[in-house]
């Protein structure tokens, strides 16, 4: 008969295992573009009982805060943008669109999911805004000097709508509603961001 320091360990160690296949279910869930799965669908795809699901899971949305919190911890190296400020403007929206594609392709079900239950969830909606703000930061830091060079009410207007062209909604919007390819929507928001910040959109 184990020790019960060995039976501790045993049982807490299951219970990560069976934790993280709940989330990892839900999330291939997600991805395979099933946005409201039951308790039985997620329970039959981590081979648990669908009663044994909430041994782990205070209800459904603690399950998705821990799916999300997941999925972002995935995602978080993808944040970074490995170009020069003072590189050509060109280059840099270059490395800004290819960083934003990558991030909502593969973030994309999770970030969609987030966005439908932030409105009933603050913790989720607080990750959403703290996200959201990070996101616009970089874009602030990336073109500094252009907008260091404008008057403040253009820099204003020209960040706001560089942070729009840049986000979730507008790329799904090119993805889904336009039906552009991925390579098509980033050469769109490539042309869009060079006349918004050069002299093109002057």
């Amino acid at each position: 008969m184990p020790a019960p320091a060995t039976a501790t360990r045993a049982f807490r160690s299951d219970s990560k295992r069976n934790r993280d296949a709940v989330v990892d279910a839900l999330l291939a869930l997600f991805h395979e573009g099933n946005m409201a799965p039951s308790s039985a669908e997620i329970a039959e795809r981590a081979g648990l009982s669908a009663r044994s699901l909430f041994r782990y899971f205070a209800d459904v949305d603690d399950l998705c805060r821990a799916a999300i919190e997941r999925q972002l911890g995935l995602t978080r190296p993808l944040l970074a943008i490995p170009v020069a400020v003072d590189a050509p403007v060109r280059a840099r929206v270059d490395a800004l669109v290819t960083q934003r594609t990558r991030l909502f392709e593969t973030n994309g079900p999770v970030a969609t999911v987030s966005r439908l239950r932030a409105p009933f969830q603050p913790l989720i909606a607080d990750e959403l805004t703290r996200g959201r703000a990070h996101l616009r930061r970089q874009i602030k830091d990336l073109f500094a000097p252009e907008l260091r060079a404008m008057g403040s009410a253009r820099a204003s207007a020209t960040l706001a709508a560089a942070d729009v062209l840049c986000s979730f909604e507008s790329y799904r919007l090119l993805r889904d509603d336009q039906s552009l390819s991925r390579a098509r929507a980033a050469a769109t928001l490539t042309v869009a961001l060079v006349a918004l910040i050069t002299s093109e959109g002057q």
